[in-house]
């Protein structure tokens, strides 16, 4: 499945437009990666725990996203993007979207 942030997928043609896809994932860290980040937070800097959290919920919701889109028969989804919002402390959703559409030759 070919995703791009792009409105169009270099070198074909879209032949149809199959509408809005999605993927959402609420995240929330575990006690060992909420102590371990609790612990980077106060030391400052980069904080590798809470990044690895945030990372791993985008790839599940692009995963997420991609079995959408196959569902409706997509060839790619493009204008994808992706939005978070925190829904309490400590609890975030992260949203992976965009357009699924047919290519000709797929």
């Amino acid at each position: 499945m070919i995703v791009t942030t792009g409105g169009e997928v270099a070198g074909a043609q879209i032949t149809g437009y199959l509408g809005i896809v999605r993927g959402i994932v609420v995240r929330t860290p575990n006690i060992g990666q909420g102590l371990m980040g609790g612990l980077e937070s106060m030391l400052g800097g980069r904080n590798d725990t809470y990044s690895g959290i945030c990372e791993q919920a985008r790839v599940e919701a692009t995963e997420a996203m991609v079995q959408h889109a196959e569902g409706m028969g997509a060839h790619a989804v493009i204008a994808m993007r992706y939005d978070s919002t925190e829904l309490q402390a400590g609890m975030t959703e992260v949203l992976a979207y965009g357009t699924a559409v047919t290519l000709q030759g797929s």
